[in-house]
């Protein structure tokens, strides 16, 4: 018995559109189904193989190379302007682009000539001044190829472009690459897929082309005339040698769209792409974590080794305008965490060191050296951005070792010294992987070999833990700290974790808003947090208000009563930590000064403790820790109303 064909529910789709679509699928056949059926497949041979066949294929050949050749060499440089640098007039230049696309072939010719012909602008100069003369050779059959051609590299390439992000080519510029260094080992290689898709593409159009070059070049045998124009011209006598050279085009076309097809031009491939680099953000695919198996060294790994005592200190001195405004002074050796809440300007302080953002500019001095006007790969400042951005076409090896390299350092010292870094953070066994065979915290780790190995004046890193998970990442916290410790310059940590800022920072920066709000201690800003964001960090309530005699007017109404108040009118951030906070069913008595009814809205594990948001028409909501078991013998659930107190030698006001 035959068995129905499951059918999910809307899978068939509407005769509207299946319709019209097997119409255009017809139409697009046809006309190929006809060259097939009127080729004289006896005489095929012959056809191909006729004096005027060859030379016409030798000469297109020719011209079809040549174009591609000059669409190399000026549209690469014109895609990565229109990519990558912002100027005035960028959409009329874009249009200039894409006009040879949709102007007619021989409209296209016709300004070819009086571009370049003997009457046009610039032939007469091309002919008195260097005797060349493109009309009616083959040369000018090239320059109408290219002429019709080079869009399609352009385009292709310009999109490529776009879709990489500049992060890969500001973490290599940060190891000391020049642009134009930059520009052929990170941006062409990882735009490699897009250059291919649009050369071929190019070379197909030019090997193709017809309207311009009849116009411009005319249709000189072995000199001007290509297939296309040996097809046009054995159409009116040779029907049957037209339609053999004419299945001659149409299998080169396509053999390059099936070349092409899924690996190039952006088609869906089977399975995710070998090699891929794991990102974690700006919609990309999420990085992934390193499990608690991949910690530890595995068979003829190194383990992470001391590092060496720097043989150069540097000192940091900043002043930073713009968005972000700040001074930074930092003796060698001193790690500072960068914490706010989203939008304070971390990152914007980070590329303002970096010299890679316009909204904020840093006057930089690193040890007795003024950096303000270098550009980025001069400074001596590298850089980990969150997602490490590993240079996916090569090697955790060659990712270490290109920051040395590209200081001159030659290939087989930096090699041996990239391997030497990455055997001191654990990953020594993982040289000869490539990103995408890496997980996150092994990346990061390579990231992080790979910007100490550049032998910096300053390191900065953004969240350089944030993709891996809680045991990992303290192994790869411990394996940092070591190798801060024998840093010989500054580093910049930008993290959202407390316990990165307590245990890596010397110092701990609050930004909010561009500003500085705090410069301290972590033992200072934990214990005297100026801002709610960083209370809250740290797990402790946080309420503004404004100081009053008794303690606190709270900035969304009620009262605190502190132990230590501030002088009346004073700008103030109550801070309460969670576990100084009780909880009752009824109303307590005795000391507790401040006492406040709420509901218990949302219960989570803490740890091995419980904590308790209640919320409360008197007071901002309150963050309680408690024991389960006095929440069993409470009777604490979600909705249950609770009273909480606080006694006033538990509250502490700083002023803000």
């Amino acid at each position: 018995m035959k068995r129905a064909a499951a059918r999910t529910p809307g899978a068939r789709p509407p005769l509207t559109l299946a319709l019209p679509a097997l119409v255009a699928v017809a139409f697009l056949t046809l006309p190929l189904i006809g060259i097939l059926v009127r080729t004289e497949w006896r005489e095929l041979a012959d056809h191909l193989g006729s004096p005027g066949t060859v030379e016409a294929l030798r000469l297109s050949l020719v011209v079809s190379f040549w174009a591609l050749g000059l669409s190399l060499l000026l549209g690469v440089p014109l895609a990565w302007l229109l990519a990558r640098v912002p100027f005035r007039g960028k959409a009329f230049v874009r249009s200039l682009v894409l006009l040879p696309m949709v102007l007619p072939p021989t409209v296209g010719g016709v300004a070819l000539l009086l571009a370049f012909g003997r009457r046009g602008l610039l032939g007469p100069w091309l002919e008195s001044a260097f005797g060349i003369t493109l009309p009616f050779h083959t040369s000018g059959a090239v320059l109408a190829a290219t002429f019709v051609a080079m869009p399609f590299l352009i385009i292709s390439l310009e999109g490529a472009l776009g879709g990489l992000r500049p992060r890969y080519e500001e973490t290599a510029a940060s190891l000391g690459a020049s642009p134009v260094r930059v520009f052929f080992t990170v941006t062409l290689p990882m735009v490699a897929p897009g250059l291919i898709a649009g050369a071929a593409l190019t070379w197909a159009r030019a090997l193709g082309e017809f309207g311009a070059t009849i116009t411009f070049a005319g249709n000189l045998p072995g000199t001007t005339q290509t297939l296309p124009l040996q097809v046009y011209l054995l159409l009116q006598d040779q029907p049957e040698a037209a339609t053999s050279v004419s299945l001659l085009l149409l299998a080169i076309a396509m053999a390059v769209l099936i070349a092409l097809r899924g690996r190039w031009t952006g088609a869906p491939a089977d399975g995710r792409r070998e090699g891929a680099t794991p990102v974690a953000e700006e919609g990309a695919t999420p990085v992934a974590k390193e499990g608690p198996a991949d910690v530890p060294p595995g068979p003829g790994d190194v383990r992470p080794t001391p590092t060496p005592a720097p043989s150069e200190v540097w000192a940091l001195r900043a002043d930073v305008t713009g968005f972000t405004r700040l001074t930074l002074d930092a003796e060698p050796g001193t790690t500072i965490a960068v914490v706010g809440p989203n939008g304070a300007g971390k990152t914007t302080l980070l590329r303002a060191l970096l010299g890679l953002t316009p909204r904020a500019h840093a006057t930089l001095r690193l040890g007795d050296v003024d950096v303000t006007e270098l550009p980025p790969h001069r400074r001596h400042v590298a850089w980990v951005p969150q997602d490490g951005a590993l240079f996916p076409h090569m090697t955790a090896l060659a990712n270490t070792a290109y920051g040395l390299r590209v200081q001159g350092v030659p290939r087989a010292e930096a090699r041996r010294a990239a391997q030497e870094w990455l055997d001191r953070l654990g990953v020594g066994r993982l040289a000869h992987r490539r990103p995408g065979q890496l997980s996150g915290g092994q990346a990061q780790r390579v990231a992080l070999a790979r910007a100490l190995a550049a032998r910096p004046r300053l390191l900065v890193l953004d969240e350089p833990l944030a993709a891996l998970d809680q045991t990992t990442r303290a192994h790869v916290r411990h394996t940092l700290r070591t190798h801060l410790a024998g840093f010989g310059g500054v580093c910049l940590i930008v993290t959202h974790d407390p316990v990165e800022a307590v245990s890596l920072a010397d110092r701990v920066l609050v930004l909010d808003e561009g500003r500085a709000l705090q410069d301290g201690s972590p033992s200072e800003v934990t214990r005297h947090p100026r801002s709610p964001w960083v209370a809250r960090m740290l797990g402790r309530n946080a309420w503004p208000g404004t100081a009053t005699a008794d303690g606190l007017a709270l900035a969304g109404g009620g009262a605190l009563v502190a132990a230590d108040p501030l002088p009346p009118g004073t700008e103030a951030l109550a801070v309460i930590a969670p576990e100084a906070v009780s909880v009752h069913r009824e109303r307590p008595g005795g000391s507790p000064r401040n006492i406040w009814p709420g509901t218990v809205r949302e219960i989570t594990a803490s740890g091995s403790r419980l904590r308790l948001l209640i919320t409360s028409d008197r007071v901002p909501d309150l963050v309680a820790e408690i024991t389960p078991q006095a929440a069993a013998d409470l009777g604490i659930a979600d909705g249950t109303p609770v009273w909480t107190s606080v006694k006033a030698t538990e509250a502490t006001v700083v002023a803000l």
